[in-house]
């Protein structure tokens, strides 16, 4: 451990440096609350999440576990659903889905979008309303498609010829009303994000491009479909964006293209959808924007482009996943080793090793995503050591928060929680080196409810036919 220095931490001899957004803190126990979910408190230095004390759930399910607050995600789904209240709300279940969360989706009026077949079938075995359900996916098949269109999918976003013309083969011939269909369109705008999750530029899978043209062939050619019912354009510029900029430019670009093919196709398209990408705080380092307003500043945006092209407004409608799940959800690990190692120089660094890793938390390892993460179990009065939190995989690569100021005293069995893994943990999640997929487990008010039971050994081995012989 480094030796002690009167400026503090990171001045003494052979210290590491922390990153330059993280701050050194005067208690390593301290919650910042924009990081965690609304009901996340510590009492006596154990955290509480929804009024159930960490430790008492972990005694009921083990480690590692996704603690998520119902009250903290109804209250998110409700803030967006009113900030926007003159838009159509989706819920991106790509972030995270379970049947009982499309029932809270559905209770708090808001819709639900999927974009594979397998949340398709979570969102009607939950119940969904069909009509409330849009439908996804840069690469659809016909039997997917046909599916959607069976169910009643209240809109189907298409993005590639090769859907269009699967659609028309689907509803030729097909009585009952033409199936509503929107335009996926790629506008062009590098949103300043990672380069995996910015889907509005050209270089990538998504959507038709508005400059090349093909989104206006799309729009003619769906047009005229008798079958098909064209709503509108969608777009999507990407992920982790806290700020409305983007979307301004996006905007102009895309009514540009509305208000040319209500000129040249005929065609006054009732629907725009603006897509989601919302950001939330992992770190001190992000500061995302208030619902409300963004709503105010889009559909400024949007209202003046419409205003300037002659145009009426459009529905519009977002689709925010991760602004609304990702900040109900922790994830709690157990402590197994702690093991300081000499780094070149003469500084160390911390290594905390948990019973999970990146085979329930990808995204350090996938984007470089920054983490935090608190002592969870009692409290500590050892002054903080920078450290760095990494799973128990044969990966290098395998860290789960890179850099994060804990008590020095930290041990093995102590818990660690960390917040903001609702969207695409447990969506992404993976058995890689045959470890199980966590449970995801609700609280509220003190009770405990699994939503997603832990995988067994059953499980792992139930498509392994060897196992079976």
């Amino acid at each position: 451990m480094p030796t002690s220095h009167p400026s503090g931490w990171a001045h003494a001899d052979g210290a590491l440096k922390a990153p330059p957004w993280l701050r050194q803190p005067g208690d390593p126990n301290h919650l910042v609350p924009l990081l965690w979910p609304l009901t996340a408190e510590k009492v006596d230095g154990v955290l509480h999440v929804g009024g159930a004390a960490v430790p008492d759930v972990v005694a009921e399910v083990n480690t590692p576990a996704y603690l998520l607050d119902e009250d903290d995600f109804r209250t998110r789904a409700r803030t967006f659903r009113d900030a926007f209240a003159d838009f159509d709300v989706y819920y991106a279940g790509k972030a995270f889905l379970c049947t009982t969360l499309a029932g809270w989706v559905q209770e708090e009026g808001l819709f639900l979008d999927v974009c594979t077949d397998g949340e398709l079938s979570v969102a009607l075995r939950a119940g969904v309303d069909p009509a409330r359900i849009g439908f996804h996916g840069n690469n659809k098949s016909y039997a997917e498609l046909r599916r959607a269109v069976a169910a009643g999918v209240g809109r189907i976003i298409v993005d590639s010829f090769h859907e269009v013309d699967r659609l028309v083969q689907i509803t030729e011939g097909r009585a009952g009303e033409p199936v509503a269909v929107m335009v996926r369109v790629t506008a062009g705008v590098e949103a300043h994000t990672h380069e995996y999750i910015a889907t509005a530029h050209e270089d990538q899978k998504f959507g038709f491009s508005i400059t090349g043209g093909d989104a206006l062939e799309a729009v003619r050619r769906i047009s005229a479909a008798p079958g098909l019912d064209l709503r509108g354009l969608h777009s999507h510029i990407g992920s982790q964006i806290f700020d409305s900029s983007g979307f301004e430019v996006a905007a102009r670009r895309v009514l540009a293209l509305h208000a040319q093919v209500a000129e040249e196709v005929g065609t006054a398209m009732p629907e725009l959808d603006l897509g989601g990408g919302f950001g939330i705080a992992y770190t001190t380092q992000d500061d995302p924007a208030d619902p409300a307003q963004l709503a105010t500043e889009m559909a400024k945006i949007v209202d003046h482009e419409c205003r300037a092209l002659g145009v009426e407004r459009p529905r519009l409608s977002i689709e925010p996943g991760r602004a609304i799940v990702g900040p109900s959800m922790c994830t709690v690990y157990t402590v197994g080793t702690v093991k300081e190692v000499e780094l070149d120089g003469g500084a160390r660094r911390t290594y905390v090793s948990v019973d999970g890793g990146m085979s329930d938390n990808i995204r350090t390892a996938l984007y470089d995503a920054d983490y935090s993460c608190t002592l969870a179990s009692r409290h500590s009065d050892a002054p903080p050591v920078l450290s760095r939190v990494v799973g128990k995989h044969c990966e290098a690569g395998d860290i789960v928060v890179k850099d994060e100021f804990l008590p020095g005293d930290l041990a093995p069995g102590d818990l660690l929680a960390v917040p903001g893994t609702g969207a695409y943990c447990w969506s992404m999640a993976s058995n890689y080196n045959h470890l199980l997929r966590p449970p995801v487990v609700a609280v509220r008010e003190g009770e405990v409810r699994v939503l997603v039971r832990r995988e067994t050994e059953d499980d792992l081995l139930a498509t392994d036919m060897g196992a079976h012989a």
